[in-house]
């Protein structure tokens, strides 16, 4: 199968209500390990691309990792996506390169500028054949923790109403949103909340649009036990309950980012190989193990998401 746009994967989405998991990618190890994933649970996949990762392996290098992976499995139907593009010239870049989706990420700009860089990108990106994801509310981190619940102000969640106007004046394919999520492995200070009420509500005044969300790894306590167990220093990671996640699939969430999980899985097996072992110094011996307990997580991710099956 060659590469495939979002559009129908997430119109399926959200018709079995279900979401589709969107998996960063920074190298060979780590593509292999998503895309054999995805194929032995018979799931649709994203492969997202940051600029860092662009940058670090080169995107000339991952698209090539990627053509030989869809060759491998032409089975799946795979989307390539361009993760938090920053500005109009990385959206552009990465449709040049073949992407079939990117994101504009102006959510720290106002309301009215964020509309603007949005719109751009979309005119540009829908010319060329390509969809475009965009982000209304921010997701900064817990240095905006404000209570109990974990949750960050009030005012970088993203508005219900304001979600609308967005969409409608940015014609954007797709909408990150924030409803208490956050990027990195240390999420909430206290018990896991999510404002599910608000994004009832965002579904309820956008319904049948697809919702996205960002900051959503669990950090599976395992991979953090084994991390802190060969040396490592993870004090009160926490991430998203999946419990939650399958929760958010009920209101039009059709994309879930996942990126933290596969860093933790993938960190914790190489240091338990390298600790056992430290005589080893061949990369295929670390490596190796490593992709294979990603695999294992990426099958488990396609199975709390729903989309196990549905390729």
């Amino acid at each position: 199968m060659a590469l495939v746009s979002t559009t129908e994967l997430f119109k399926k989405a959200l018709e079995g209500k279900y979401a589709i998991g969107a998996f960063n990618v920074n190298n060979m190890e780590i593509t292999q390990a998503i895309v054999n994933g995805a194929a032995k649970a018979k799931a649709p996949l994203i492969l997202q691309l940051s600029k860092g990762a662009r940058e670090y392996a080169d995107t000339r290098y991952l698209m090539k990792i990627i053509e030989a992976a869809i060759e491998a499995h032409p089975e799946v139907p795979i989307a390539i996506h361009q993760d938090h593009g920053p500005d109009f010239e990385t959206c552009k870049s990465a449709i040049e390169a073949g992407f079939t989706s990117v994101m504009i990420d102006a959510s720290h700009e106002s309301f009215e500028d964020n509309i603007r860089l949005t719109k751009e990108v979309v005119d540009y990106a829908h010319s060329k054949g390509v969809v475009v994801e965009a982000e209304l509310g921010q997701l900064i981190g817990e240095q905006f923790d404000e209570g109990e619940g974990g949750g960050m102000s009030e005012g970088i969640y993203t508005d219900p109403d304001k979600a609308k106007e967005f969409v409608e004046r940015t014609d954007c394919d797709s909408l990150a949103v924030a409803i208490g999520t956050s990027h990195g492995a240390y999420k909430f200070k206290h018990e896991p909340k999510l404002d599910f009420e608000r994004l009832k509500a965002i579904h309820e005044k956008l319904p049948g649009f697809p919702l996205v969300l960002h900051g959503a790894s669990s950090v599976l306590q395992q991979y953090v036990d084994l991390i802190n167990e060969t040396g490592g220093k993870m004090p009160d990671a926490r991430g998203v309950p999946e419990e939650m996640l399958a929760e958010a699939r009920k209101w039009g969430v059709t994309k879930v980012n996942i990126d933290t999980d596969l860093r933790l899985a993938m960190t914790s097996v190489i240091r338990n190989v390298l600790l056992k072992q430290p005589e080893q110094f061949d990369p295929r011996k670390y490596l190796g193990p490593a992709r294979d307990e990603l695999e294992k997580l990426v099958i488990h991710k396609m199975e709390v998401l729903g989309c196990a099956g549905k390729a």
